[in-house]
């Protein structure tokens, strides 16, 4: 199966499901030829792929990831692997809102990794993860940054569905963001989301959505922009850890704060990336 540099390796197996849960990897790997990022690795296992990379930006890469099953349930176990060779710039998506049912005492597991070499770019903006009331995930992202390397992601998490007026009163996420830089680590977070910390004064005083960007390598112009940006909003926020600069948010629904986002990204997109504001075709569907 070729894709647009003719030189693509793509190899997969067939879906396998127990009566427990379903096993998924994607592993993707990103090269330069003639001044364009090629996807020259796509390997699958499970019912996790990706739709054939597209150039709406000239030699930058656009992938969407694609999960055919519509949900994760209890016991699921994904993982994505992305290595981003020198020099190329990528940016993934996903073409709608991930959602992790509840569960009755099992744990859905999502494993990202993410290394990108010297002088690489990427950009990972999924859309919303939804976890369903008495959901329990662990989610775990791990960022590899090589010297020159530049980063832009998120994770946007709903608690409950608010649109059907469902709260979140049992269940929890857990999620853990790793970066690294040149092997050493840079920012290692752990955050638990369960129903105390849904309702309480301390956690999210039951507003359902809770977000956090991260871009390197950011500076202190870059704080400075982004605070001017916020202004008095007290559902905001932005410190810049060394290079890392980490924005939180909380609200009511996840449109508004990934809105809100993406101003941020097209404030810092060109320094990061080397390119003006683009968002994904997809996002307008």
């Amino acid at each position: 199966m070729g894709f647009d540099d003719g030189c693509l390796t793509h190899e997969h197996t067939e879906y396998e499901h127990s009566s427990e849960h379903w096993d998924a990897h994607l592993q993707l790997r990103f090269a330069l030829r003639n001044a364009k990022t090629v996807l020259t690795r796509r390997r699958h296992h499970g019912p996790l792929t990706m739709q054939r990379p597209f150039y709406p930006e000239g030699g930058l890469c656009h992938v969407y990831l694609l999960h055919p099953p519509g949900g994760v349930v209890a016991g699921d176990r994904l993982g994505v692997d992305i290595n981003a060779e020198q020099g190329t710039r990528s940016l993934i998506t996903t073409p709608g809102a991930g959602k992790f049912y509840r569960s009755v005492g099992q744990t859905a597991r999502q494993n990202i990794r993410i290394q990108l070499q010297a002088e690489a770019s990427l950009e990972w903006l999924p859309q919303e993860t939804i976890v369903f009331n008495g959901a329990r995930l662990q989610s775990t992202t791990q960022v590899h940054l090589a010297k020159g390397a530049g980063f832009i992601g998120w994770e946007l998490t709903v608690l409950g569905r608010p649109a059907a007026q469902e709260t979140f009163t049992e269940g929890e996420a857990l999620l853990n963001w790793r970066f690294f830089r040149d092997g050493e680590p840079l920012f290692l977070e752990k955050m638990r989301l369960d129903a105390s910390a849904y309702a309480a004064l301390w956690g999210l005083r039951r507003r359902p959505v809770c977000a956090t960007l991260f871009v390197y390598s950011a500076n202190e112009e870059h704080l400075q922009a982004i605070r001017n940006m916020i202004g008095e909003h007290k559902d905001f926020s932005a410190t810049l850890i060394e290079d890392l600069l980490i924005c939180r948010a909380v609200g009511d629904n996840a449109a508004s704060i990934r809105q809100f986002f993406e101003q941020i990204r097209a404030q810092v997109r060109r320094d990061i990336i080397g390119l003006d504001n683009y968002q994904p075709r997809i996002w307008a569907t």
